[in-house]
């Protein structure tokens, strides 16, 4: 009982700093945006407090007897070049068959958006640094949070397949506070929070899920969302080309993302086997070794 009162205690902690982290992101934009962002002074400010946070839950500073469970939680772990392009390939997949599916799922349910702020009468230099930092920003504490602190406890407890789908659940509701509670939205939520768990789990690392994220929410910002309203619906006029491409472009690049990442799983694996058997060659070799060299 006392374990998994433990486990939901950390669990909702992860939650509600991530979320925090977020709002705190949040709050120094619309103080921005209030006094004019000619200098777009919240972006060194989030930068620096990103910065510390991230220095501080990688294992430094006190206590340093949770130096390593702050280290192996945020999972910033390194990755083969060739692991990093597989799971990079793979996202760029899922994000554009998830940006063909966010078009489609407006075209066929009535949802509010995404309220973006109205970056018209603004410079576009400061604009691309805002925007920038807003994707970082919420790729680094959602993939920290979630796919680090969260994720990464539930698989020291439960399968792996498990873990994923309910940090997912967990997770995938925050959205909702911010984006409406529409079953619509929650789902495509919940399949993006699958997608960064899945290659959070296969490389053991949030590093990679970090530029996919970071990437996802730049397309999202200037190509998908701006142009919701203006999505006409299905039952208003009928499906037109646009839906069939999009709908066309979901199925297809998903496929593809599916097979890079039972690539990537494959890859994994492999490397996973190697170090596992490597200890005992060793001991092998060693013992071999010393026989030869007993009188």
């Amino acid at each position: 009982m006392g374990r998994s009162m433990g486990l939901v205690v950390f669990l909702v902690a992860g939650l509600v700093l991530t979320l925090f982290a977020q709002d705190l992101w949040g709050a120094l934009l619309t103080a921005n945006l209030r006094t004019g962002i000619a200098l777009p002074w919240s972006a060194p400010a989030i930068g620096l407090i990103f910065w510390a946070a991230w220095w501080y839950l990688g294992g430094a500073g006190p206590p340093a007897s949770s130096a390593p469970a702050r280290r192996r939680y945020r999972r910033a772990n390194q990755v083969s070049a060739g692991v990093f392009a597989w799971a990079l390939l793979a996202n760029a997949l899922a994000i554009t068959a998830l940006a063909g599916g966010w078009i489609v799922i407006f075209q066929l349910v009535k949802a509010p958006g995404n309220a973006l702020p109205d970056f018209s009468r603004y410079p576009w230099a400061a604009v691309a640094v805002l925007l920038a930092t807003a994707a970082l920003a919420g790729a680094l504490s959602e993939e920290v949070g979630i796919r680090g602190y969260l994720q990464g406890r539930l698989e020291r407890r439960l399968p792996a397949p498990a873990a994923i789908v309910i940090a997912a659940l967990i997770v995938s509701p925050g959205h909702g506070l911010t984006q409406g509670f529409v079953w619509s939205t929650l789902l495509f939520y919940f399949a993006v929070d699958v997608v960064y768990g899945v290659t959070a789990c296969l490389t053991d690392s949030i590093l990679p899920g970090v530029v996919a994220h970071t990437a996802g929410l730049l397309v999202f910002f200037t190509l998908i969302w701006p142009h919701d309203a203006s999505r006409r619906l299905v039952s208003a006029g009928g499906a037109d080309a646009g839906f069939w491409l999009h709908l066309a472009m979901g199925l297809i690049f998903g496929a593809g993302s599916v097979w890079c990442f039972a690539r990537l799983a494959r890859m994994t694996a492999a490397s996973r086997a190697r170090r596992t058997e490597a200890p005992g060659a060793l001991a092998a070799v060693r013992g071999r070794t010393s026989g030869l060299a007993a009188p």
